[in-house]
């Protein structure tokens, strides 16, 4: 058993095995360049999408201005009218060049402090077909909204129903949708996806109508929303099948904004309680909104690790300011996320999201759900004295057809934390120092798995993080390379001279509504973590020395200082949804890296009771009713009030 030095990346040009060349990179860069971004399709991209953080006092326009655009393509919203002065943050698209000239003595060396990898696939990595001049943005058509203006950023917005339509118009003003199927034109200030107005909602469903009735199949069959409404066979023009009768997008934006009210009283509710949902007909202003729709890309929704999210929640953000008045209000919710990060809100997203509203002096406000992996033992957190050794197990499911990650991320000044990988079934790896990486290919072309440990990193400002990245455990393709299922032992030994606080977070990878990705959650075990179900085994309890921790367990692009993070509880029973980071955190007396966040900024209801998880909210159709569980049924709630407060 032994490993093997990292490749030089074919993009990049950078060889990963020369010592210190991953320094300061995205490890997910490194690692989709070591298995020749298999992970991400047949196809090796020709452009790579990314989001860059600019050294300070660096302006986009100088970005630009010192790149070329055969190999820089940054949209234009991000030097339009929308961007706000002094933004240091933007999404681009890159060639081979870039990465030369990020080098020392590049034309580009000096300005960008820090990237992250987007999601190289599908359209976001072939030529762009609606990208336009970068230094020059584009002016949107269509009015800008005035007032108060609620956004949301999710996926399968079903437009048409009812609960978002105003004496049967759409109130949904504008709607993105970020990825190639569809129909309306590009939004020239983005250069990718597809853009409807009130307008173009309004026609499809007034062509749809027969009777006085609305066939909302047809309007999303017109309007290209595959995901909520198909064709039948021909012969059969006025039918339609539904995918799915619920979808999280619908369900969470009529919670933000449909006409039912969330807020009515009851009796006997604990003092500090908000009221919990009734269908009681709203009279707020969230009800009457104006909206604006980023639907996410599929490939985003689908790939629950966040290979995109970066991107893809950034452009919508400035989407949504593209289409606002410089005097707007807006709130917006955010009801999705990942696991797996720094959880101290330096991650580049957050830091971008934290900088717009700073700017935006609070005209812009951010709800984000605050995650539902309480209970999902995908997070370890244990600090080593000098010469204190531990073993974390890590259960890779098989018939995983995703890749599988865990991050490991190491308070700042520790340097003598040494990582010793097991696979399954196999003996140990020799163990890999800071700074090290390698990959193990078990006699193979391409990696099994790989252990990335810079000595910084891109997607962090506090500390390292070292990748573990392992290959999926089923494929259909003979060819593929895949990984053993069962139990990786991942031994920590400090060999340094100061305590080290480590946590060890295991990426989300399951599977979500409407999608089929072969995904499969992995998880942390240990003997001494209480999976018993009696009434306290559902929060930690710091005599227990399972390393093993709930707390912690947190939405990892919802720890920003300027975001608004929103916990789930229940109308009645145990105050807490079992599956939602609580406040006051149960654990917080354990040792944590400087500025991790564990706990809620506030909370709303997400489950009934005990038995009855969830809550009812819109289905696809308007006559419908879906029960969705999570702390996506909180985030809305909170932004309805930030909203109706604006």
């Amino acid at each position: 058993m032994t490993w093997t030095k990292l490749p030089k990346g074919e993009f990049t040009g950078i060889d990963w095995a020369v010592p210190g060349a991953t320094n300061g990179f995205d490890p997910y860069l490194i690692w989709a360049e070591t298995d020749d971004f298999s992970g991400y399709g047949d196809n090796r991209p020709k452009w790579l999408p990314v989001a860059v953080e600019l050294t300070a006092g660096t302006t986009v326009q100088q970005l630009i201005g010192a790149a070329s655009t055969k190999w820089l393509l940054v949209p234009p919203v991000y030097t339009s009218r929308a961007a706000p002065a002094g933004l240091t943050f933007c999404t681009a698209r890159v060639k081979p060049a870039f990465f030369k000239h990020l080098q020392p003595g590049g034309r580009l060396h000096a300005l960008v402090l820090r990237l992250e990898l987007g999601l190289p696939a599908a359209e976001y990595a072939g030529e762009p077909t609606g990208q336009q001049t970068p230094v020059q943005a584009a002016a949107p058509s269509g009015p800008l909204l005035y007032g108060k203006v609620l956004g949301l950023i999710d996926d399968s917005l079903a437009v048409a129903h009812v609960n978002f339509l105003d004496g049967g118009k759409a109130r949904t003003r504008y709607f993105w949708r970020q990825d190639g199927v569809g129909t309306g034109p590009t939004p020239a200030s983005l250069g990718y996806g597809h853009e409807l107005t009130a307008a173009d909602i309004n026609l499809a469903i007034q062509a749809s109508t027969y009777n006085g009735l609305v066939d909302e199949s047809a309007v999303y069959v017109a309007l290209g929303l595959s995901t909520l409404g198909k064709k039948m066979p021909k012969g059969r023009p006025f039918f339609h099948a539904l995918d799915t009768s619920v979808s999280h997008g619908t369900h969470v934006m009529d919670l933000a904004a449909g006409p039912r009210s969330l807020l009515a009283q009851v009796a006997n509710l604990p003092p500090g309680f908000d009221a919990p949902p009734s269908w009681a007909l709203a009279d707020d202003d969230a009800s009457r909104a104006p909206l604006i729709a980023v639907q996410l890309d599929y490939d985003t929704v689908r790939d629950t690790s966040g290979g995109s999210m970066n991107v893809s929640v950034l452009d919508g953000l400035l989407y949504i300011l593209s289409r606002c008045a410089d005097d707007a209000k807006v709130a917006v919710n955010i009801s999705f996320g990942t696991l797996a990060g720094p959880h101290d809100g330096t991650s580049l997203l957050e830091a971008a999201m934290d900088e717009l509203i700073g700017l935006l002096g609070g005209r812009l406000q951010i709800a984000l759900a605050a995650g539902n992996s309480y209970q999902l033992r995908t997070h370890a957190n244990k600090t080593l004295s000098k010469g204190e050794r531990i073993t974390l197990n890590w259960q890779g499911l098989p018939d995983d057809s995703t890749q599988t990650f865990m991050e490991l991320w190491i308070e700042e000044d520790r340097e003598g934390l040494e990582i010793t990988i097991t696979p399954p079934g196999r003996a140990a790896l020799p163990p890999l120092k800071f700074g090290e990486s390698k990959m193990w290919t078990d006699g193979g072309k391409l990696p099994v798995c790989a252990l990335i440990y810079p000595q910084a990193v891109a997607t962090g400002r506090r500390g390292t993080c070292a990748l573990l990245a392992v290959a999926p455990t089923f494929s259909f393709d003979k060819k593929a390379t895949t990984a053993p299922g069962g139990v990786w032992q991942i031994a920590l030994t400090n060999t340094g001279k100061k305590p080290v606080t480590v946590d060890a977070y295991v990426e989300r990878d399951d599977v979500v509504i409407g999608t089929r990705s072969g995904a499969r959650q992995s998880h942390f075990e240990d003997k001494w973590y209480d999976t018993s179900g009696n009434p306290d085994s559902f929060v930690d309890h710091p005599d227990n020395p399972s390393p093993i921790r709930r707390s912690g367990s947190f939405n990892s692009i919802a720890t920003g200082s300027k975001t608004v993070s929103v916990g789930g509880t229940r109308i009645t029973g145990p105050h807490w949804a079992h599956y939602s980071p609580q406040k006051p955190d149960p654990d917080a007396a354990r040792p944590k890296r400087p500025g991790v966040v564990k706990v809620p900024d506030t909370e709303a209801f997400s489950d009934e009771n005990p038995a009855l998880l969830g809550l009812k909210a819109a289905g696809t159709r308007s006559a419908g009713v879906a029960r969705l569980v999570g702390t996506s049924d909180a985030a809305p709630q909170i932004t309805r009030k930030i909203f109706n407060a604006l």
